[in-house]
């Protein structure tokens, strides 16, 4: 039976407007499923490539079918600042003075994190119009702030953010995990695990089976007749790239090999540095490409890598868009994890190695190196066959909707 949704996340957005494409998708096969949706944003994030134009607080806006209410914000500068948490607090006050009935009652209210403030008003709501309540948890707040930003779980921020947590997930009819290990820690704060449910993150098989090809000048860039491990991505401090770069140094005598990043991030510069001061002549940097060109560029890759820190909040699992872009490209994968799952091993489609380690990233390579063409093949296709199989958002959607 169809029903009405609304989700509420702060910093969702589109292939049109920039990062983060969760909520568009699941909107996109939900409503393909008969379901109506609707989606509460921000009209800023740090994220968007191209910010929606916004002159009222609230302004609706249809995006490929689904319509957005786009909560005017003002802009920021630094994800770690206190304009940005500004942001996300003016986000969930600003929606008290959203008029409900503007719309068609919702059956359904999803809330997802990372900010949990907007927890409250999709409780409210939920009460309001009798509709279940489904927390979608993408982050682990306030213990990703504890364990990665080495904030005192003391601070006053830390205490009401928790206690947000433990409302949540006590009010929630269900709480959907983008991580499979973090039951343990959610019951631990009050959640009923029969409430828990795992949907992890996913790909959009139309738009991937549509790729945009690269422009000339970029394919230009790429360098020729090279065995080439690649990375496609934002080039932040969490992608753990200075180790990638190292394990560049070590193989730098091995001509045959060379290292591609592609993308744009806050360590772009620091990365460059590192490579001119090395003499990296087997590193080159592209600048970041439109996402729908992304399957193009991977052809161009015999190798693709993702790379972690060793952070213990990774205990509780990983969920990363880019690792399945990188299985549904066909190639073999390169992923220097420790964490609570592993894809590329459930797969058996790459090799997994320790993190922050260039030595076993460089061994790795060689091995991959080593390999003829149909063995790499061969690890490509089990690649594409467990992310289909396990990850299309149609796949996930049905799981959603089966909640409703």
């Amino acid at each position: 039976m169809p029903k009405t949704v609304w989700i509420i996340n702060q910093y969702a957005g589109s292939p049109h407007i920039g990062m983060n494409f969760r909520s568009y998708y699941l909107a996109k096969e939900l409503q393909h499923q008969d379901h109506h949706v609707t989606v509460f944003s921000g009209s800023f994030s740090h994220l968007f490539t191209n910010p929606p134009k916004v002159a009222k607080t609230f302004t609706k806006e249809r995006i490929d079918t689904i319509d957005y209410i786009w909560v005017k914000l003002p802009r920021y500068r630094a994800s770690k600042s206190a304009k940005r948490l500004l942001s996300m607090l003016l986000f969930a006050l600003k929606l008290f003075f959203f008029n409900p009935y503007s719309l068609k009652k919702p059956d359904v209210i999803i809330i997802s994190s990372l900010s949990l403030f907007p927890v409250l008003n999709a409780y409210l709501w939920s009460k309001l119009f009798k509709a279940k309540l489904i927390v979608e948890v993408r982050d682990i707040w306030p213990l990703s702030l504890v364990e990665l930003g080495n904030i005192s779980a003391s601070h006053p921020l830390v205490i009401l953010l928790s206690w947000l947590e433990r409302f949540a997930y006590r009010h929630a009819d269900y709480v959907v995990s983008l991580l499979p290990k973090a039951k343990e820690h959610m019951v631990a704060q009050g959640l009923n695990p029969e409430k828990f449910v795992y949907i992890p993150n996913g790909i959009d098989l139309e738009e991937l089976q549509h790729p945009q090809p690269l422009t000339p000048s970029v394919v230009s860039e790429l360098p020729r007749d090279k065995f080439i491990v690649g990375y496609a991505g934002t080039l932040g401090i969490a992608n753990a790239l200075d180790y990638f770069l190292e394990a560049a140094l070590l193989l730098k005598e091995v001509p045959a090999i060379h290292f591609v990043l592609v993308g744009n991030g806050s360590e772009k510069e620091a990365l460059i540095n590192f490579a001119q001061t090395k003499q990296l002549y087997n590193v080159t940097f592209i600048e970041a490409i439109a996402k729908t060109q992304v399957p193009s560029m991977l052809q161009y890759f015999d190798v693709c890598y993702i790379g972690w820190h060793r952070y213990p909040l990774y205990r509780f699992g990983i969920s990363a868009n880019k690792l399945f872009d990188y299985m549904y490209a066909q190639k073999p994968i390169l992923h220097s994890v420790e964490a609570g799952n592993d894809p590329i091993a459930d797969a058996a489609c790459g090799i997994s190695v320790a993190p922050e380690n260039p030595q076993a990233i460089a061994d790795a390579v060689m091995t991959l190196y080593a390999m003829n063409e149909q063995e790499r093949r061969l690890l490509g296709e089990r690649a594409r066959t467990y992310v289909v199989e396990h990850h299309s958002y149609r796949a996930l959607a049905q799981r959603y909707s089966a909640l409703f």
